[in-house]
């Protein structure tokens, strides 16, 4: 079996020190071109692979940023694409500064103390903590232990985390205001969780626009899964079978109550018209395809990541939203 090439043997190969070699080999800008060059075709030339825990010990840096959702795998996992539009935005920044990124997972329970161990051990260089619920103690936690951290929407709790988050209001308030435009009269929404900030400021959108037009609130409360969604169109049509349009604040459960609609008999959108909110790839092949407010989730995964990769970026940033219509609140 081939013995490894040692940092000894890069330095050989090159015709400098040990030291000078180490410099090169953790990104030294101290170090003459001529050398660095030197250095650095020793390295491809033996295929050298630095020792990342050694390294790590000189730079003081572990070259790696934590992407923590507080969420189950089987829901980060699931066919909910907002999950994988943030992991790719922020991997697509992460290899663009040639770091890593590490995928934690808290669970349904909070336990945040294996990812607090984690992070304060020294294993990452940032943490971007994405969903999360209620007053979730991990960012501020970490931010008192010293540990840069992002979080994916706007904390719950008011302070000086940094995050990065969507115009949900904005976006619930277009999207409703849509509905009245086109005549509604009796509009109820399908409400996110609300322990999440999602859910409520796009409740919060929803109810400025009928208080404004002087429409009844007509709310039922889901979970983000198309199941949750059958479920409240179904508690809707209970609770005011009059009613002839809905807002859905994610397209999960607006495909679950297009499901619910269509076994209910209600025809979309000349019964009944529906909006929903993020426009994943579904929306567009709905039967009908499905209007919906559209979200950039691999730009926020690029923020995230920028941000945490610079401790001096602590402006806030909220992306800006915008109403795609189709045929589900078109009337024929």
């Amino acid at each position: 079996m081939r013995a490894r090439p040692t940092l000894e043997k890069v330095a050989a190969r090159a015709g400098v020190s040990r030291a000078t070699a180490s410099r090169v080999v953790n990104g030294s800008t101290r170090v003459a071109p001529r050398i660095r060059e030197a250095v650095n075709r020793a390295v491809e030339e033996l295929g050298y692979v630095p020792n990342q825990a050694a390294r790590s010990l000189v730079t003081q840096r572990a070259d790696s940023i934590a992407l923590v959702f507080p969420e189950p795998a089987t829901r980060v996992f699931s066919d909910d694409p907002t999950f994988a539009g943030i992991i790719r935005g922020v991997s697509l920044e992460i290899e663009e500064a040639d770091k890593q990124l590490v995928l934690m997972l808290t669970g349904p329970d909070g336990s945040y103390q294996r990812v607090e161990r984690y992070a304060t051990n020294g294993h990452v260089d940032g943490v971007i903590v994405a969903s999360m619920h209620g007053t979730d103690p991990l960012p501020g936690i970490l931010t008192r232990r010293g540990v840069p951290v992002v979080c994916g929407g706007r904390p719950s709790v008011p302070g000086d985390l940094r995050y990065v988050d969507m115009d949900n209001a904005g976006g619930a308030e277009r999207a409703v205001r849509h509905l009245v435009e086109r005549g509604r009269r009796r509009i109820a929404t399908i409400a996110g969780p609300q322990d999440m900030i999602a859910g409520i400021d796009r409740l919060a959108g929803y109810r400025d626009v009928l208080r404004d037009s002087d429409h009844r609130s007509i709310v039922a409360v889901g979970d983000f899964t198309r199941e949750s969604g059958a479920i409240a169109m179904r508690q809707l049509l209970a609770d005011d079978p009059d009613l002839d349009a809905v807002f859905v604040a994610n397209d999960l459960m607006a495909l679950g109550a297009l499901r619910t609609l269509g076994r209910a008999g209600r025809a979309v959108p000349g019964d009944v018209a529906v909006v929903g909110f993020d426009d994943i790839p579904a929306a567009a092949y709905a039967e009908p395809p499905l209007t919906t407010v559209r979200q950039p989730t691999v730009e926020m995964g690029r923020r995230l990541a920028r941000m945490v990769l610079d401790p001096e970026d602590r402006a806030p940033v909220v992306l800006p939203t915008e109403l795609v219509v189709r045929e589900s609140t078109r009337r024929s």
